[in-house]
C-alpha cells in the first residue's frame, strides 16, 4: 500500500511540473501567428454554434462588442435563458449587455482574472479572444472526463488513447504534434474508418494531409473548418488553445462511441497501475545500488584540487562541472526523488548529503581558482605587452648612439644632432617608469608562484642590464656633438640668409605654378571674367618677382665667391634648405611657359559661356511659353470640369474637342525636348532667364494630357451609370452640383472631410464620436476601397445611386428559390442543376450548409440562411 500512494505521488509531481510549464506558456506575450489562428479557430467555433440561431460574426473583437450576439452564444451553448437584453446603441446599453453575458460565465463556477466589460465593449482582442477561451474551456472542454483525468489532460488522454495502434502518431501536446496532419486522419479513421484512407497518407505531405481531415471533418462530422492547413504548416509551433478548441469538437462529434471505451480504459488503468507497482518494486533495489555506486564514483572526482596553469585549463573543468549539473545530476536526482518516495528511509540519503557537500566545496574552489588565474594572466599579459613596447622602443637604439656620423656633418646638422640628442635624452627619462613597472610586475608575478616565473625573470633581468648600457653611451654621444658643434660655427652665416630669403620665393613660385595649372570650372560669364581680371593682376607681378630671384642668386653667389677666396672645401648642400639655385631657375622658367597657356584656356572658355548664355536664353523663351500655356489649360480644364453644362453627350463631344486642340499643340513641346538636349549636350545646369525645368514642363504636360483624358473618361463612366442604373440627367446634374458644391479645392476629388460633410448634408449620423466614426469608416471602404483618402465623382455617383435604389432583394430571393424548391424550406442539389444555369448552380452549392430542420432529407441544403447572407454580400 505503501508503495502504491508513492506511485501516485510521482504522478502528481509530474503533474505539477506540466501545469507550472503550462502556466509559463500562457505568459509569454501572444505571437502574430498564434493570435491569427486564434482568431480563425474561435471565430469557427462561435459560428458552429451561432449558426442554430441563424446567425453568424465576421470579426470576432468587433461583433461582440455590443454583447448581443455574445449573450445569444451563451444561450445556444448552455441551452439556458439569460436576461433580456439591452436594445441601445449607446456604450452604457453594450457594457450591460456584456455584464450580463460575463455574471452568466461566473455563475458557471468560472472566475473571469482581468476580464472586464469595457475592455470587450473596447474592442480589445486580447481580451476578446481570452474570454472566448474561457467560455470554450468551461463549456466545451472543461467536462471531458477519461481515465478519471479531464478538461486538457482528459482532453489529451483521449487523443492518446484513439491514435495509439496509428503509425507516425503521437500525441504529446497540442501543438507540434498535430503539425503533419496524421493525428487529426487518425482520429476519424479511428471512429469512421469509411472516410479516410490512411494508409495513403504521406508524413511529408503534412498540407494534404490537413486539408483531407478538415475537409472530411466539414463534410461528413459537420465540424467546421476552424484552421487552414498553412496556418499550421507554416507556424514554427502551432497555437494550443487553437488547436484544442478544433480536437475538443473531434471530442464532442465522437462523444457516442466514447463511453463504452472509457470504462474498459478505466479497467485497463487500474490494472496498469499494479503492474507498475509491482515492477517498481522489482528495480528498487537496483536502483538505489546503482545511484549509490555512481555517487561513490563521483565524490572523489569533486574532492580533486589539482590546480591548473592556465584560465582556459580551469574553465573547462568548469564546462565539465557544468556538463556533470546539467546532463548527469538531473536524472540522479529524480531517481533519489524516486527512491524517497518509495521509501522515507532510503539509504541513499546521508551519501546524497556527502556529495552536495562535496560539490559545492568543488565549485567554490573552481571560481576562487580561475580568479586567481585572470589574475595572473591579466599580470603575466600586461608584462609582456610593456616589456614589448620597451623592447620595441630600444631597438637599434645602441646602433644609434654609436655611430660617428658628426663627424662629417655640417654646422647645421651638427645643431639638429644635437637638439636630436636632447629629445633623445628627455624620452630616455620618460622611458625610465615603464622599466621600473617592468620590474614590479615581474616581482610580483614571482611572489604569486607564476608558472613560467623563470621566463618573466630572464626577460626582466635582460631590460635592466640594456637599460644600463643606453644610460652609458647616451652620455659618451652629447659629449662628442658638444665638442663638434664648437668647430663648425664659424662658416654658416651665409648660408642662413640665402635660406631666409629662398623659402618664401619658392613658395610663391610653388604657389603661382598651382594657380596657372589649376583647373577651372565656370558657369557664367561674370565667373570667367573674373578669373581673367585676376590673371591679369597676376601677370603684373612678375618684374618685381624676377627682381627678387636675381637677388637670392647672389647670395648664393657670394658664398662660393668666399669659400673660393678663403680656401673652403664645403661638405654638401646648405645646411637650411633644400631649395637650390638650379632649382629656383628651373621653376622660373616653367612659371614662366605657364602664362601664356593660361591666357589661352580662359580665353576659350569666355568663348565657351557667351555660347552657353546664348542656349539658356533660346530655352527659356520657348519654355516661358509652353509652362504658361500648360497652365492656362490646366485652369480651363478644371472651370469646364466644375461647370459641366448641356448633355452628357454634348459634354463629351466638347470636351474631346478639347483635347484635340491641346494634342496640336505637341510639336511645340517637342521643340522645346530639341533646345533641352542641345542645353544638355552643352552640361548647362542652371538657367536664371527662366523658373521652368524640363522635368517640369514635362510632368505637367503628363498632367494635363491625364488630366483631360481622366475627364473624358468621368463623362464616359457618367453616361455607362446613367444608363444602367437609370438615372436621369437632372439626377446626375444634381449630383454633380452638390460634389462640385463641397470640392472646396476643385481638385475633382472630395478629401475625407469634404465627403463627411457632404453626407451630413444628406442626413447621414456620421458626427457621433464612436457609433457615428465607424459608420463613416464603413462608407469610406466602400467608395475609396483602395484607402486613398479621397473619394472621386464616379464613386460618388455609384454610392447615391445604390443609396436610393430598392433593397428588398432577400426577400425576393428567399421567394424565388422556394419556388425551385416547390415550396419546400430546404433545396437539393439536383433540383439547383435542373433549374439554374451550371456556373451558378455548382456556386450555390457549394455555398449553402446543410439543411438541419426536421423535415429534412439527405443532401437537404438552408437556402434561407445563404439568401440573408447572399443579400448581406450584395448590399456591401
Amino acid at each position: 500500500m505503501q508503495l502504491f500512494g508513492s506511485h501516485n505521488l510521482f504522478i502528481y509531481l509530474f503533474c505539477t511540473y506540466m501545469e507550472q510549464e503550462n502556466d509559463w506558456d500562457r505568459d509569454l506575450l501572444l505571437d502574430p501567428a498564434w493570435e491569427k489562428q486564434q482568431r480563425k479557430t474561435f471565430t469557427a467555433w462561435c459560428n458552429s454554434h451561432l449558426r442554430k440561431a441563424g446567425t453568424q460574426i465576421e470579426n470576432i473583437e468587433e461583433d461582440f462588442r455590443d454583447g448581443l450576439k455574445l449573450m445569444l452564444l451563451l444561450e445556444v451553448i448552455s441551452g439556458e435563458r439569460l436576461p433580456k437584453p439591452e436594445r441601445g446603441k449607446m456604450r452604457v446599453h453594450k457594457i450591460n449587455n456584456v455584464n450580463k453575458a460575463l455574471d452568466f460565465i461566473a455563475s458557471k463556477g468560472v472566475k473571469l482574472v482581468s476580464i472586464g466589460a469595457e475592455e470587450i465593449v473596447d474592442g480589445n482582442a486580447k481580451m476578446t479572444l481570452g474570454m472566448i477561451w474561457t467560455i470554450i474551456l468551461r463549456f466545451a472542454i472543461q467536462d471531458i472526463s477519461v481515465e478519471e483525468t479531464s478538461a486538457k489532460e482528459g482532453l489529451l488522454l483521449w487523443c492518446q488513447r484513439k491514435t495509439a495502434p496509428y503509425k507516425n502518431v503521437n500525441v504529446q501536446n497540442f501543438h507540434m504534434s498535430w503539425k503533419d496532419g496524421l493525428a487529426f486522419n487518425a482520429l476519424i479513421h479511428r471512429h469512421r474508418p469509411d472516410l479516410i484512407d490512411y494508409d495513403s497518407l504521406r508524413k511529408e505531405d503534412p498540407v494534404t494531409n490537413l486539408n483531407n481531415a478538415f475537409e472530411v471533418a466539414e463534410k461528413h462530422l459537420d465540424i467546421p473548418k476552424m484552421l487552414d492547413a498553412e496556418d499550421i504548416v507554416n507556424t514554427a509551433r502551432p497555437d494550443e488553445k487553437a488547436i484544442m478548441t478544433y480536437v475538443s469538437s473531434f471530442y464532442h462529434a465522437f462523444s457516442g462511441a466514447q463511453k463504452a471505451e472509457t470504462a474498459a480504459n478505466r479497467i485497463c488503468k487500474v490494472l496498469a497501475v499494479n503492474q507498475e507497482n509491482e515492477h517498481m518494486m522489482e528495480n528498487y533495489e537496483k536502483l538505489a545500488s546503482d545511484l549509490l555506486e555512481w555517487i561513490r564514483r563521483t565524490i572523489p572526482w569533486l574532492e580533486n584540487r589539482e590546480p591548473k596553469n592556465t584560465v582556459n585549463e580551469m574553465q573547462m573543468k568548469q564546462e565539465d562541472f557544468r556538463d556533470y549539473r546539467c546532463v548527469h545530476k538531473p536524472p540522479k536526482v529524480w531517481e533519489t526523488s524516486l527512491l524517497r518516495n518509495v521509501s522515507w528511509r532510503s539509504t541513499s540519503t546521508p551519501s546524497w548529503h556527502t556529495l552536495e557537500g562535496a560539490e559545492k566545496g568543488y565549485e567554490e574552489w573552481i571560481l576562487s581558482e580561475i580568479r586567481r588565474l585572470e589574475r595572473l594572466e591579466h599580470l603575466a599579459e600586461k608584462f609582456r605587452q610593456k616589456a614589448a613596447i620597451h623592447e620595441s622602443w630600444t631597438d637599434g637604439k645602441e646602433a644609434m648612439l654609436t655611430q660617428r656620423d658628426y663627424e662629417t656633418s655640417t654646422l647645421s646638422e651638427v645643431k639638429a644632432l644635437l637638439k636630436k640628442h636632447e629629445a633623445f635624452e628627455s624620452d630616455l627619462a620618460a622611458h625610465q617608469d615603464r622599466v621600473e613597472q617592468i620590474a614590479a610586475i615581474a616581482q610580483e608575478l614571482n611572489e604569486l608562484d607564476y608558472y613560467d616565473s623563470a621566463n618573466v625573470n630572464i626577460r626582466c633581468q635582460k631590460i635592466c642590464d640594456q637599460w644600463d648600457v643606453l644610460g652609458t653611451l647616451t652620455q659618451k654621444r652629447k659629449e662628442s656633438l658638444e665638442r663638434t658643434e664648437k668647430q663648425l660655427e664659424s662658416i654658416d652665416e651665409l648660408y642662413l640668409e640665402y635660406a631666409k630669403r629662398a623659402a618664401p620665393f619658392n613658395n610663391w613660385m610653388e604657389g603661382a605654378m598651382e594657380d596657372l595649372q589649376d583647373m577651372f570650372i565656370v558657369h557664367n560669364i561674370e565667373e570667367i571674367q573674373g578669373l581673367i581680371t585676376a590673371h591679369e593682376q597676376f601677370k603684373s607681378t612678375l618684374a618685381e618677382a624676377n627682381k627678387e630671384r636675381e637677388a637670392i642668386q647672389a647670395i648664393q653667389g657670394e658664398v662660393q665667391r668666399i669659400a673660393q677666396s678663403n680656401g673652403i672645401k664645403l661638405s654638401g648642400a646648405n645646411p637650411y634648405t633644400t631649395i637650390t639655385p638650379e632649382s629656383i631657375d628651373n621653376k622660373w622658367e616653367k612659371a614662366m611657359e605657364m602664362v601664356p597657356q593660361r591666357d589661352d584656356a580662359l580665353q576659350g572658355e569666355l568663348h565657351k559661356q557667351n555660347s552657353n548664355d546664348s542656349l539658356r536664353a533660346k530655352f527659356a523663351t520657348q519654355a516661358n511659353a509652353v509652362g504658361a500655356y500648360i497652365q492656362a489649360k490646366m485652369e480651363e480644364i478644371g472651370r469646364i470640369s466644375i461647370e459641366m453644362n448641356g448633355t452628357l453627350e454634348d459634354q463629351l463631344t466638347n470636351l474631346r474637342d478639347y483635347q484635340t486642340t491641346i494634342l496640336s499643340y505637341a510639336p511645340e513641346v517637342q521643340k522645346l525636348e530639341n533646345d533641352h538636349q542641345l542645353i544638355q549636350e552643352a552640361l548647362i545646369f542652371d538657367n536664371q532667364y527662366t523658373s521652368y525645368t524640363m522635368e517640369h514642363l514635362r510632368v505637367g504636360w503628363e498632367q494635363l494630357l491625364t488630366t483631360i483624358a481622366r475627364t473624358i473618361n468621368e463623362v464616359e463612366n457618367q453616361i455607362l451609370t446613367r444608363d444602367a442604373k437609370g438615372i436621369s440627367q437632372e439626377q446626375l446634374y444634381e449630383y454633380r452640383t452638390s460634389f462640385n458644391h463641397f470640392d472646396k479645392d476643385h481638385s475633382g476629388a472630395l478629401q475625407a472631410e469634404e465627403f463627411k460633410a457632404c453626407l451630413i448634408s444628406l442626413g447621414y449620423d456620421v458626427e457621433n464620436e464612436k457609433q457615428g466614426e465607424s459608420e463613416f469608416n464603413r462608407i469610406m471602404s466602400i467608395v475609396d476601397p483602395n484607402g486613398s483618402g479621397a473619394v472621386t465623382f464616379q464613386a460618388f455617383i455609384d454610392f447615391m445611386s445604390r443609396e436610393t435604389t430598392d433593397t428588398d432583394t432577400a426577400d425576393q430571393v428567399i421567394a424565388s428559390f422556394k419556388i425551385l424548391a416547390a415550396d419546400k424550406s430546404y433545396i437539393t442539389a439536383d433540383e439547383l442543376r435542373r433549374e439554374l444555369p451550371p456556373d451558378q448552380a455548382e456556386y450555390c452549392i457549394a455555398r449553402m450548409a446543410p439543411y438541419t430542420g426536421p423535415d429534412g432529407v439527405d443532401g437537404a441544403l438552408d437556402y434561407m440562411s445563404f439568401s440573408t447572407a447572399l443579400y448581406g454580400e450584395s448590399d456591401l
